[in-house]
């Protein structure tokens, strides 16, 4: 029991504690220590839900934050990954087009080389998806961002603006050429310097130039590679800023979209206006000049440039003097660069009389005649240009001469290509400027024409042969040595001669050009480009003879307007452009009366005119009409061709306008229109023309007919009692075609004066080729009808042959349209109502005619089924008012022939066909007849 208490007591007892010692753990303590360990993640730190993710998970707005880093291989991940999102969203580009554009021309200067490479990548594929109008709003600051590029002190940079500037050419060059002068001004800092007023008077420059070349040790590539990659550059600008101006067309030979000729619209045109318009359109204007302190309603003035004008040219190149004035700053930079690289080439000249240069010398030459040539195009119009002539004729004629003529023609050198390692910097030469290969040829090309240039519109002096012989040599040679040209160099070579010709007006001198240019104009197997080229330059040629007797005097340019009807006729519709090419230029030979080329048409005529392979009626609607055209100009026209003519008119190859007016032109040209040009004699015969008349107006040829007469096809009508003639059904486009051919034969007939001697010209035409004919076409016997009741008089007295043919042909016609009544209306409405009217205008205008249609209804000789027909017809024409006073004119006849169809239905019972023929008889004839025999008769027959 004492130990048990003892226990007890120990639970209570106080814990003594001594000083240095740990506190000992309560039994129940928890132990709060732990232990921790870190988990990186690599790509899948954060996930953007808001929009589409690269394979990395991160959105638009991640990647254009990451272009701002501090590292340049984040910078070059995020363009990549741009470039990854956009491909597989396009939206993104119309939804951030502002934001991508701007972020990426700000890493335009950046100083990795593999971020700027990234970021030039990522711009083309943005220039590949979105047009110039989309990009324009934002075009300013990427034009800023690519001067700040071009500037740079690094070299690197540079270059690499040269890549950016190569995107920005290909897809936006119209946005570059808008603001030229920034650019421009970069170009030339980019190769040259401008030197301080300052220092040493003794080595300024002569001419008080400002620019001189510069030398940069630390680039990658020498100077001259250098600076011909910037040349490069510079002449795909000026092309385009050359491109964007509306062309001036004018006398002298300028590549257009067409050939020879301007573009005719441009696509930046001043906008001028006046005051009274600004006011009552409502327009907004934000600055504008020349209208004076207090515009009135007859000021006009112009919209004033958007674009700022720029710190190195004092205005925009819109002048003559702007033009000129950069020109004076660039031409001696050129100079000394060509110097430079022909300084530098161990040119030498080979068996054949040509200097030899090394590729990368022509490169440098073949640039620098490019910009010269797009300088001379840069100003704004013709007027312009002469004078910038001028002032290279007066400038630098000199240094021209001694730079570039006195080694001319040009040839590459052949270097043997030794197997070594790459050359790095003619790899990166290579990659800064593409295309460096230039031909030969094209160099020659391109200097004859700068050099050609200087001399146009120029008096020539004595002095100017030593130069200009050597061109022409050169151009002769090469266009008569026989090898074929791609289009651009052949383009060059004709401006070349072009400009030549019309500088020079030597006789001698354009009869050699244009026989060399006739020596290549006869080649084979020309291109379509090429042959259009040539006919092009012949016409623009020959279009300039009135100002320029030698031209005019040329035998080689009438040779090739000669042969042009011959090359017509032999091209035939095998290429519809290029024959429409030949008549545009024969039709402006032959309205100038060109004697050799009219002559030639004139032996050709009727291999053109064929109307069944002649070209009138092969080729396109706008070639046969102006084909058409030229039948005006032909001295004479044979009866073969008048011939071919009419059978073009009734074929139906040609429209029926297009017919009716070569029926005029055949007209005027005959002595009975009465009319007459200066001393134009008439080209047609009388006989000859009232033989075509009246072959056009049968509508077929001797042949036709009389295969017609034995043909038993479904198309021709039976003859029977009711019918004397089997009609030949034509198609309902046949028949209106020949109705609109008949309409202007009849018009031209009525306009030679006496009716009644064009009536008998056509009854005896019809009594000695048609009275015979017993199967007759449906179009040519309403066609006859036509012409008759329009040439027809009361006092004409008809031949009995030719009022049986008529009689035969109306009788016929009338049983055809009982048949078209029961056919579909709309079908057959036209034809209808055409033969229905020339029959009735036939029998009321042709004295006896209707008698003798009357005479023509024998009932007596008629079958059953055709008296229903007979009665129809008779109820037409008992309808018709105009005809009542010719029917009651032989109301014996008519009264015989209704008294004979009601002694047939005597006995049968009455049918509806003939009460209404009855009641149309009783309305016209009976109660217009106040006799008594005419109302016995009238019951005799009831």
């Amino acid at each position: 029991m004492k130990s048990k208490k003892k226990k007890r007591q120990d639970d209570f007892q106080k814990v003594k504690l001594k000083v240095g010692k740990t506190k000992p753990k309560a039994n129940n303590a928890t132990n709060t220590n732990f232990r921790t360990k870190g988990i990186y993640l690599s790509e899948q730190l954060k996930k953007d839900t808001s929009g589409p993710t690269t394979h990395r998970q991160l959105g638009i707005n991640d990647l254009l934050s990451q272009l701002h880093h501090y590292n340049d291989n984040v910078k070059h991940s995020a363009l990549l990954g741009l470039r990854e999102l956009l491909s597989l969203n396009p939206s993104l580009l119309e939804q951030h087009l502002s934001r991508l554009l701007s972020e990426v021309a700000a890493v335009f200067t950046d100083k990795g080389d593999s971020v700027r490479a990234a970021a030039t990548r990522l711009l083309k594929f943005i220039a590949q998806s979105v047009p110039a109008e989309r990009v324009a709003p934002f075009f300013p600051l990427l034009s800023a961002h690519l001067s700040c590029a071009m500037t740079h002190i690094d070299t690197g940079i540079q270059e690499d603006a040269m890549k950016i500037l190569d995107v920005l050419l290909e897809h936006y060059p119209a946005l570059l050429a808008a603001r030229p002068e920034v650019l421009l001004t970069n170009f030339l800092e980019l190769i040259s310097h401008r030197q301080h007023s300052g220092g040493n008077k003794k080595i300024q420059d002569p001419k008080g130039r400002t620019w001189a070349l510069s030398v940069n040790p630390s680039r990658a590539v020498t100077s001259q590679q250098w600076r011909l990659s910037v040349l490069l550059r510079l002449g795909r600008f000026l092309q385009a800023v050359v491109e964007e101006r509306p062309v001036e067309e004018s006398d002298i030979f300028v590549p257009a979209e067409g050939v020879f000729g301007s573009r005719g619209e441009g696509k930046t045109t001043p906008l001028d206006l006046t005051w009274e318009e600004l006011t009552f359109r409502k327009i907004e204007v934000r600055v504008y000049e020349h209208s004076g302190v207090k515009p009135t309603p007859r000021s006009s003035f112009r919209l004033r440039p958007v674009a700022e004008t720029g710190p190195a040219l004092e205005q925009c190149l819109d002048s003559a003097e702007a033009v000129q004035s950069f020109a004076g700053t660039l031409v001696p930079l050129l100079l000394e660069v060509w110097v430079e690289a022909s300084t530098s080439d161990c040119s030498r000249n080979n068996n054949e009389g040509t200097h030899l240069l090394t590729p990368d010398a022509m490169s440098v030459m073949f640039q620098v005649l490019s910009i010269l040539q797009l300088l001379r195009k840069l100003a704004p119009t013709q007027g312009h240009r002469d004078a910038l002539d001028a002032w290279f004729h007066k400038e630098y004629l000199g240094d021209f001469k001694q730079h570039f003529m006195k080694n001319f023609p040009y040839s590459t050198l052949d270097t043997p290509k030794l197997k070594r390692k790459t050359d790095l910097k003619r790899s990166k030469l290579m990659a800064v400027s593409p295309g460096l290969t230039v031909e030969p040829l094209a160099l020659n090309i391109t200097l004859c024409q700068v050099m050609v240039s200087l001399s146009q519109r120029q008096g020539l002096r004595e002095t100017d042969g030593d130069w200009l012989t050597p061109l022409k040599i050169f151009v002769r040679d090469t266009l008569g040595s026989g090898v074929k040209l791609n289009y651009r160099h052949l383009h060059m070579l004709l401006g070349t001669v072009w400009k030549m010709v019309l500088s020079q007006r030597s006789k001698s001198v354009t009869e050699d050009l244009l026989a060399a240019v006739y020596v290549y104009y006869r080649q084979k197997h020309l291109t379509l480009q090429a042959r259009s080229l040539l006919l092009s330059f012949y016409s623009k040629i020959y279009l300039q003879e009135q100002g320029h007797p030698h031209i005019a005097r040329s035998k080689v340019l009438c040779r090739w307007l000669a042969s042009l009807p011959v090359q017509l006729s032999q091209l035939g519709h095998r290429n519809p452009a290029l024959s429409a090419q030949i008549i545009t230029s024969i039709q402006a030979a032959a309205s100038r009366g060109h004697k050799d080329l009219l002559d030639s048409l004139q032996t050709n005529a009727c291999t053109i005119y064929d109307a069944q392979d002649g070209v009138l009626v092969l080729l396109p609607a706008e070639s046969q009409q102006r084909l058409v055209q030229l039948l005006y100009f032909l001295p004479k026209m044979s009866q073969s061709l008048l011939v071919h003519l009419s059978c073009c008119c009734t074929a139906g190859r040609i429209s029926a306008g297009l017919a009716t007016s070569l029926i005029r032109i055949v007209h005027l040209r005959s002595s009975l229109s009465g009319w007459s040009v200066g001393s134009q004699g008439a080209a047609v015969q009388d006989v000859d023309y009232i033989s075509f008349l009246f072959s056009t107006m049968t509508g077929f040829s001797s042949d036709k007919l009389t295969s017609l007469q034995e043909a038993s096809d479904d198309y021709v009508l039976s003859p029977s009692s009711l019918t004397p003639l089997s009609l030949y059904c034509t198609y309902l486009d046949q028949f209106t075609h020949h109705w609109d051919v008949v309409e202007e034969v009849c018009h031209s007939l009525e306009s030679l004066g006496s009716k009644s001697h064009c009536f008998d010209i056509v009854q005896n035409g019809i009594c000695k080729y048609l009275t015979k004919l017993k199967v007759v076409p449906d179009n040519m016997a309403a066609g006859l009808l036509k012409a008759v009741s329009r040439l027809a008089d009361p006092s004409i007295v008809p031949t009995e042959p030719i009022l049986r043919f008529l009689s035969h042909c109306c009788f016929s016609l009338l049983a055809l349209l009982i048949t078209l009544q029961q056919e579909i209306p709309e079908e057959t409405n036209h034809k209808r109502d055409a033969i229905w009217g020339v029959c009735v205008s036939a029998l009321s205008a042709v004295p006896r005619l209707l008698r003798t249609l009357l005479q023509l209804m024998q009932v007596k000789d008629l079958k059953e089924a055709e008296l229903p027909q007979l009665g129809q017809i008779l109820s037409m024409l008992l309808q018709h008012t105009p005809l009542h006073s010719h029917l009651m004119a032989s109301s014996a006849l008519l009264q015989d022939i209704i008294q004979h169809l009601t002694r047939y239905y005597r006995g049968a019972s009455r049918q509806q066909w003939l009460t209404d023929l009855l009641y149309y008889y009783s309305v016209t004839v009976a109660h217009s007849s106040s006799s008594r025999q005419g109302n016995l008769g009238l019951r005799d027959m009831f």
